[in-house]
């Protein structure tokens, strides 16, 4: 059970969450007590990071090997011009600091691996996955399903992005039920290669936000089982269903993935021969 004895000072700031009846102080104190981790600090990860440190999430993982570049900053709002060339997991922290003195920065300057992801998430309640290529997208999925810990999915490319939610129930689809493997490499192109409109990741990641928030709370419906399509030069949603696939190599009635060793990461992300 959270603890109820919010401070003057947090009975004010988080008050707008205390007057609904789906939070209250006890929600707002499960709120502080939640561990959340966000894997990337970039163009996804920055508004996830800004939202849930401004809601009072008491605990921000936060995994990212990289460093601020000028380019980034059209889209990453969490890091500025004297950012540039810092570790985006110091500029995450500062400006979390800068925002909400309850919530405590674990920043973690690693490339999330098979080596070390099942440590990583093994501390945290919700993972938020913020990543940019389909290697650490599956190997996301895969821990998670495998640890059973929820996680939000949502990429963006040019001016479309997809998000979703998978609970890692016995019974919720995974991200392999929906994509078995990655596609051939060259054949998606990067951000950084095809560009992608700078205020996309805004909206993509306030959606990962809301449903990490939702996790921690326990309440409201997450999109477990249903796949937002967002087209912002139209602006247009599409829900597409995800069917939990019996033979789903991960999640499936016989899986043949039992560990994040059995899958080889840089190719395919397919089950490594034997």
């Amino acid at each position: 059970m959270a603890d109820l004895a919010l401070s003057p000072e947090q009975l004010d700031r988080y008050s707008r969450h205390i007057i609904m009846d789906e939070v209250g102080p006890e929600g707002q104190a499960t709120l502080l007590d939640a561990r959340v981790l966000c894997v990337g600090a970039g163009g996804l990860g920055s508004p996830v990071i800004q939202y849930l440190a401004a809601a009072g999430v008491g605990t921000l993982g936060i995994v990212d090997d990289d460093v601020v570049e000028r380019s980034n900053l059209q889209r990453q709002v969490i890091h500025g011009e004297a950012d540039v060339g810092r570790p985006k997991v110091e500029s995450a922290a500062d400006f979390v600091a800068r925002q909400n003195p309850d919530v405590t920065v674990e920043p973690h300057e690693v490339r999330l691996g098979a080596d070390n992801v099942e440590e990583l998430i093994a501390d945290y309640d919700v993972v938020v996955d913020g990543s940019d290529n389909f290697a650490t997208r599956y190997l996301v999925n895969d821990a998670c399903t495998l640890a059973g810990v929820p996680f939000s999915h949502g990429a963006i490319l040019r001016f479309e992005g997809q998000v979703t939610t998978f609970e890692a129930r016995e019974d919720s689809p995974c991200y392999r039920c929906l994509f078995p493997e990655a596609p051939p490499a060259g054949t998606v192109p990067s951000c950084a290669e095809a560009g992608v409109l700078g205020v996309l990741p805004g909206t993509v990641g306030c959606v990962q936000a809301t449903e990490a928030m939702k996790l921690a709370l326990g309440y409201g419906e997450t999109l477990d089982g249903r796949l937002i399509l967002y087209d912002a030069s139209d602006m247009t949603f599409e829900t597409v269903e995800i069917r939990r696939n019996p033979d789903c190599p991960v999640c499936g009635e016989n899986p043949r993935i039992e560990s994040v060793h059995d899958v080889e990461y840089e190719e395919t992300c397919a089950i490594r021969a034997e």
